[in-house]
């Protein structure tokens, strides 16, 4: 694990400047021991925590080390008093032969350093009771982010897979019906059956291409579609009229890859299937505060034999924009005597 101190250089600031702020503490308590100022209270005060940040330092790898590998808290707790020790009495000795170094004409240091001495290990135990206290800090600290972390990779990947699977239930039945009515066309029309041929294989390169839920323009989305109409147009002659309504402001909009499609799915299966009489399907979008509203109506013979749906359409495109949009009431329908008109509101200023 990379150390919280030393990946920065923020961080490291810090550190020495509560290192200093902690030696000016250290220096009125030695005053205090001794009774007296002496020169060797500075560079006493100096080494010394130099020597402490340092250890302080490096006992940040045990700790992380012991703090997640050991589950039992007896050892963990022997392990800390352990190195605290080594800690201390290291800080300590250290000091005491480095600090005659730096001022070897100072002859008192004996008595100096048996008065303080006392205080050097209280100041020793209280700071690495500090030092123990904010790594485990941090390290909560980065546990509860990592968990985060994880958390979110994890709401994201089912996300992901849930969309993936309502993407893949888009209802692929037109592609068999289609390709029977190719079938019959090379027969009956050749030059027919050769315009459903492009047009089909152009619908499906687009449905293929597009494997994740990066959203697409409106226009994108409304020419595939239109080559879905056209498709189906040609499988039902005269029975099938389109007719769009746009307004161009619109076209740019951006919205989830394929969410119309099972709504025109649907006006085919419940009006064209079920009727002799000619089906009219309409697209109208235009802005509605803050929204771009997409109406896809449809006519449909009221005294047909209704053919019975299993709900996949409309539950598909209504999860999907809760997935994505975070509200299920983004799609409304509304049903007459003899038509259906279903409207989607996708937000102008919400990424997805």
């Amino acid at each position: 694990m990379k150390h919280p101190v030393l990946q920065s250089r923020s961080g490291l600031l810090v550190w020495w400047l509560v290192w200093i702020l902690l030696g000016l503490g250290q220096s009125f308590l030695f005053y205090y021991a001794y009774g007296s100022y002496v020169p060797v209270l500075i560079p006493d005060i100096i080494i010394s925590f130099l020597i402490y940040s340092g250890l302080a330092l490096a006992i940040w790898f045990p700790l992380s080390y012991f703090n997640r590998s050991v589950a039992k808290i007896p050892v963990l707790i022997s392990n800390l008093l352990a190195i605290g020790a080594i800690v201390v009495v290291s800080w300590c000795y250290i000091s005491k032969y480095l600090v005659p170094q730096i001022m070897p004409s100072f002859t008192g240091f004996d008595d100096y350093w048996d008065k303080t001495f006392p205080y050097r290990i209280g100041t020793g135990a209280f700071l690495y009771g500090l030092v123990i206290l904010t790594y485990y800090l941090i390290d909560s600290l980065e546990r509860l982010a990592e968990k985060k972390t994880k958390e979110a990779q994890l709401e994201s990947l089912v996300r992901e897979t849930e969309l993936k699977m309502l993407r893949s239930q888009i209802n692929p039945h037109f592609l068999f019906n289609s390709l029977n009515s190719v079938s019959s066309l090379t027969i009956t029309d050749p030059d027919k059956a050769r315009t459903m041929v492009i047009k089909l294989s152009e619908f499906m390169r687009y449905a293929l291409s597009r494997k994740d839920e990066k959203p697409v323009t409106l226009q994108s989305e409304l020419n595939n579609l239109r080559l879905y109409l056209d498709i189906e147009t040609v499988r039902f002659g005269d029975r099938l009229s389109v007719e769009e309504t746009i307004d161009p402001a619109c076209l740019n909009a951006m919205l989830p890859v394929m969410i119309l499609q099972p709504l025109y799915e649907n006006a085919i299966k419940h009006g064209v299937y079920e009727s002799t009489k000619k089906v009219t399907i309409k697209t109208t979008v235009r802005f509605s505060e803050g929204f771009v509203e997409i109406s896809i109506f449809n006519t449909f013979d009221p005294e047909a034999t209704p053919v019975k749906g299993t709900g996949t359409g409309l539950t598909n495109v209504t999860r999907r924009l809760e997935i994505l949009y975070g509200s299920s009431a983004l799609i409304k329908t509304e049903k007459g005597e003899d038509s259906f008109l279903v409207r989607i509101f996708i937000p102008v200023d919400q990424d997805i």
